[in-house]
């Protein structure tokens, strides 16, 4: 096996692009693994000049599996975009994979970031393309994963709860307009037979990758000073390069790892539906030490 990763060490412009090209020749899988479509990575093939934001630059090699990664804020309008410009130029577009954890960014996390940057007295410059706003409903837990996609009536009923929170917040803290909902259900419904097709668990495609000692590219977005945990304060990007690479590399062995022990042996305080799957509860009723809660086991 071999596991070639290309970062970049600066802000970003140190020339990733032609980077991984070289390199994707020989991969038999390209992963981008972090970052969204406000990445820019210009490679020229045969003369032909390709820009991509979204699609990691190995795409151009059809021989590769091309992952967007579950670390990826992936905007599904974008990235049709690009991958129409990539068949009007006589390239395929049939081995490009989305993670179905990969967090689906939405026309409301654009409209947020423009609102957000508007009324900043200091502003810092986003490119508007809502890659904070999804990053932050992600952490915030009221994101939408690509799988919720599937099946499209849960998704419309997620999207509608979401922007009906977000049209309070762009109408009563912005002073913006509200976003019409029954408009962009429709424009994702148009999408919708074209997406699914391509979600997949692609943690195990990367394991098996691995067991079968195939060589695996990650490609990531910016630079090492844009990572929002390490990188230079508000100049920063809002992806994590190394933590979403780490989670990438060593997903396989820890999803193992866990595996090993009981499911029982867990803990997990909440209310959400996990906590239902089995109902045990330790004999000792032991409580959390921070709600109150019981434990169950």
């Amino acid at each position: 096996m071999t596991v070639q990763v290309v970062v970049g060490t600066q802000w970003g412009d140190e020339g990733k692009g032609k980077i991984v090209d070289v390199l994707a020749e020989k991969a038999d899988m390209v992963v981008r693994f972090q970052g969204g479509d406000n990445a820019g990575h210009t490679v020229v093939v045969n003369g032909k000049k390709h820009v991509l934001h979204l699609l990691p630059s190995g795409v151009l090699h059809e021989d590769a599996s091309c992952i967007i990664g579950p670390g990826v804020v992936c905007n599904p309008f974008v990235l049709l975009k690009e991958m129409e410009q990539l068949e009007k130029s006589g390239l395929g577009t049939d081995h490009i994979i989305i993670s179905d954890r990969a967090q689906m960014l939405m026309p409301y996390h654009c409209y947020q970031d423009e609102l957000e940057e508007k009324a900043k007295a200091d502003k810092i410059g986003t490119t508007k393309r809502g890659i904070g706003p999804c990053y932050e409903d992600k952490y915030a837990r009221r994101g939408i994963r690509y799988h919720e996609f599937r099946d499209f009536d849960h998704f419309e009923k997620r999207l509608r709860e979401n922007l009906d929170f977000k049209n309070r917040m762009f109408t009563k803290v912005y002073d913006g307009e509200a976003m019409d909902a029954d408009q962009m259900v429709e424009d994702f419904r148009k999408i919708h037979e074209r997406i699914v097709p391509m979600i997949q668990e692609t943690t195990h495609l990367v394991e098996d990758a691995r067991k079968e000692d195939k060589r695996i590219l990650f490609e990531g977005a910016q630079a090492a000073m844009l990572d929002i945990r390490s990188g230079t304060a508000r100049s920063a990007g809002s992806s994590s390069i190394f933590m979403s690479l780490f989670s990438e590399v060593f997903a396989g062995l820890i999803f193992k790892l866990r595996y090993k022990r009981s499911f029982t042996d867990s803990c997990r305080i909440g209310f959400n539906d996990a906590n239902h799957l089995f109902n045990l509860r330790r004999s000792d009723s032991r409580s959390d030490s921070h709600s109150g809660r019981r434990r169950r086991r």
